[in-house]
């Protein structure tokens, strides 16, 4: 495990998928932890692609590629290339750590180098990512992170929940799959204004997440602490995921910012494209609120 600190803030990195395993100001966990396996992609790194694709399949250049199903109960290709595999430490230091990997393999004919870097400051945690095409032909991609953030020592069904987002996108229940274009958020899942997450049951896409002073924000309040988790503009997309058994929590609620939503490499929706030799990099970060 890698460990940075500054002053009462800590954070613990994996080295295999470069996930973020806990943070912590001052004893207060910040994210769900875990003790040996992360369970529910806890933390994870979703490159190049987050979330689902549909059979693993879809087309580049009027070819089309089979991803390894790793979701086969559903027959998607889930969460990407690089969660599973050891990335290799760039840079080590008392509160910096960056990584880096590559994105290769089957179903995947450009190869991507990512970098991802965790930095605590006086603000927080903030998490930056790099993809770069150091392949021979023009590639899509997306980037997406899956953390459990928490609010403080808050019980989840006490916290609240509010998002940037005002799309919610309609999939199919047994696949995941969108069946249709985003929709304007209402009812259940309009969460513009800060909900109670007490009966909240959610595994859902949302997006159309807008910017406040330059910056996507969706916050989570409880009656023992409050977290923001913020991100550049690229991050569209959010998926909230709120399961009822995560290890030594029970309730808890995955905020899984996202450049594109699932299945975008079949749909084309807010996909990055990179020429041979360019780079992509995007933030986001957790800060603890009063």
């Amino acid at each position: 495990m890698l460990e940075i600190a500054r002053g009462a803030a800590r954070a613990v990195i994996t080295p295999d998928g470069a996930g973020l395993k806990s943070y912590e100001v001052a004893g207060v966990p910040y994210v769900e932890t875990y003790d040996d396996q992360p369970p529910m992609g806890s933390g994870a790194v979703l490159v190049p692609w987050p979330n689902r694709t549909a059979g693993g399949k879809w087309v580049l250049d009027g070819v089309e590629q089979q991803l390894e199903v790793t979701e086969p109960a559903r027959d998607n290709a889930i969460h990407g290339l690089v969660r599973r595999v050891p990335w290799t430490v760039v840079e080590h230091t008392g509160s910096l750590v960056v990584l880096e990997a590559e994105a290769a393999g089957p179903g995947w004919p450009v190869p991507l180098r990512t970098t991802i870097s965790y930095a605590l400051d006086d603000h927080g945690l903030t998490v930056s990512h790099g993809v770069h095409n150091i392949g021979s032909a023009r590639t899509p991609f997306g980037v997406g992170t899956h953390p459990y953030p928490r609010a403080g020592n808050s019980a989840t069904d006490e916290t609240s929940l509010s998002l940037a987002a005002t799309t919610v996108l309609p999939v199919d229940a047994d696949s995941m799959i969108p069946t249709g274009p985003a929709e304007p958020v209402s009812g259940d899942y309009d969460f513009r204004v800060a909900r109670l997450l007490e009966g909240v049951k959610l595994d859902t896409a949302f997006g159309g997440c807008e910017p406040v002073d330059g910056l996507v924000r969706h916050v989570l309040r409880g009656p023992e602490g409050a977290v923001e988790l913020w991100a550049d503009p690229d991050f569209k997309w959010v998926q909230v995921y709120t399961p009822d058994d995560y290890p030594g929590r029970g309730r808890a609620v995955a905020v899984e910012p996202m450049t594109c939503p699932p299945d975008a490499l079949n749909s084309g929706v807010d996909l990055i494209w990179l020429n041979p030799g360019d780079s992509w990099a995007g933030r986001w970060g957790l800060r603890p609120l009063d």
